[in-house]
């Protein structure tokens, strides 16, 4: 027995002295897992955890109050401005009996891009009057989520809702079997248009794509993102770009069950905190009682580590996090990223530097939010970890996300797929009362446009004042909470029409809303 003992006991010394000695390989070797920075987080960063950049504000911050007053205001929905959504045009085209051909798309990207480049594609197959087979989603290579669309989106769905607009298969039709990603990728292909300009005119694809399709039966685009223009399009292509947006793209049945779970567990917290056995989806009846409905807010964080690298700005980490971003940059982009030649004091001045989870916290803070507020963290994954997210929870104590409102049951469908991962915050931010992100990017951009077609509140941080606030370090609280509030009064979802060259996924009006 005493030898089954000892037996282990030398095991464990030696596993021990293993693990210390593969945790001190990064000190002992640093050049040895430079080509791997980007898959790893900063070991040395995640040890020096920031500390609070902002302690004067969050001590305050910490103490603050809102009146009955200040909360009933900022809850209030939007002003009715009587801008309704519209799909029909009026010089609406029926769909030919007989289409020129197929269109193919490969569309590379996270999810919102994708999304983009999905109402994209049926814009051009209508204006080509070319058959859409769904598009193809290529794995993302930061994300690494293979999902195809028929997993992200109910593709019945979205065929039976587009069957008067365009037609669309599931699949390749067998006598084009051979049009694949890796036949495109082996060698030139006749087949194959890879010219497609940004922002590409409708003409551009009458005369360059449609000869390919007539001479060939298909014609495959890629890259194809940002490959069609905003401007100077037909209203009914615009028109039909919003209803792939708004209403043609839902998602699968279990990514909508999950997210109606989280919304039900952040409005009625009580009456779904008792935890069964089984832990599945628990349905929320309609018969419920309605005062007791409770609101909150979807926070977007986006600050990975990818972001916090290429933003080039100081985060609080000390040197050891200055380094380990230095040398990400180094390694993904090669050093070329342009807001490194600038200090941080001149990116934070001009507000581009993505608000770290703190300062978020203190915007929140400042605009009303207390501590009582039911907040949702959307996000794939903060860089830092919990050390980074504590002070933003020690402002907002009840801070839910997926893992703690629902089961590694529950979320076993998605673990892993940053697109479902992704998908399921999307859903989540459209059914909030309030919405606001951490910096602008995609999410940002989608929930803009898509809560404003529902006259939603959204707030949209003022990055240039909120960086020159952060940069007083002499401001008081009463001083910084006046700036932000007169700062965010036009910034809280109010209509804001398209101009030139502006995405109509962000901007719908007025292309895609009828003036009632």
């Amino acid at each position: 027995m005493r030898q089954h003992s000892h037996y282990h006991s030398h095991n464990y010394r030696g596993g021990a002295m293993a693990a210390a000695l593969v945790l001190l390989l990064p000190f002992l070797l640093p050049n040895l897992f430079t080509p791997f920075s980007h898959a790893l987080p900063s070991i040395l960063s995640e040890w020096n955890a920031p500390k609070p950049r902002h302690s004067s504000l969050l001590k305050s911050a910490l103490q603050r109050q809102t009146s009955d007053e200040q909360l009933a205001d900022l809850w209030m929905p939007l002003n009715n401005e009587r801008w309704n959504p519209c799909f029909r045009s009026q010089s609406t085209s029926p769909l030919p009996e007989k289409s020129q051909g197929y269109i193919q798309v490969f569309l590379d990207g996270g999810l919102n891009q994708q999304r983009m480049g999905i109402c994209d594609a049926v814009a051009v197959a209508k204006i080509l009057n070319a058959t859409l087979i769904i598009p193809h989603l290529e794995v993302n290579p930061v994300w690494k989520d293979s999902s195809t669309f028929m997993e992200i989106f109910d593709v019945d769905h979205f065929i039976n809702v587009l069957k008067d607009d365009i037609s669309i298969v599931k699949e390749l039709p067998d006598e084009y079997f051979w049009s694949t990603r890796e036949y495109y990728a082996t060698a030139i292909r006749a087949t194959r248009v890879k010219t497609a300009p940004v922002h590409a005119s409708a003409n551009w694809y009458s005369e360059n794509v449609l000869p390919i399709i007539q001479s060939y039966g298909i014609a495959a685009i890629a890259p194809f993102s940002h490959r069609l223009a905003f401007d100077n399009m037909p209203e009914e292509i615009q028109r039909l770009r919003c209803k792939v947006n708004f209403q043609a793209l839902a998602f699968v049945p279990h990514v909508r069950a999950l997210g109606d779970a989280l919304v039900s567990r952040l409005r009625y917290p009580r009456l779904t905190s008792e935890v069964d056995s089984t832990n599945y989806l628990r349905e929320v009846s309609d018969s419920r009682d309605k005062q007791g409905t409770g609101k909150f807010v979807v926070l977007h964080l986006r600050f990975d580590k990818d972001m916090a690298a290429h933003s080039a700005c100081d985060f609080g980490g000390g040197k050891a996090e200055n380094l380990a971003l230095a040398k990400y940059r180094q390694v993904i982009w090669q050093g070329r990223v342009l807001n490194s030649q600038f200090t941080d004091e001149e990116l934070r001045s001009q507000g581009r530097c993505p608000l770290t989870p703190e300062e978020i916290g203190l915007l929140l803070a400042a605009l009303g939010f207390d501590n009582s507020t039911r907040l949702y963290l959307a996000s794939h994954k903060v860089y830092g970890g919990e050390a980074r997210i504590s002070t933003l929870r020690s402002l907002f104590p009840l801070m839910e996300d997926k893992k703690s409102l629902a089961s590694s049951e529950e979320r076993a469908q998605i673990k892993g797929k940053a697109s479902l991962l992704a998908a399921v915050d999307y859903y989540v931010s459209m059914h909030s009362d309030i919405f606001v992100s951490a910096s602008p990017g995609n999410m940002h951009n989608a929930m803009v446009g898509h809560r404003t077609y529902g006259n939603k509140k959204t707030i949209r941080p003022n990055m240039a004042l909120l960086g020159q606030l952060f940069l007083n370090k002499s401001l008081t609280w009463p001083e910084f909470q006046e700036a932000v509030v007169d700062g965010h009064k036009s910034r809280q979802g109010q209509l804001r029409f398209r101009k030139s060259r502006q995405s109509i996924y962000t901007y719908p009006a007025p292309d895609c809303m009828c003036n009632a």
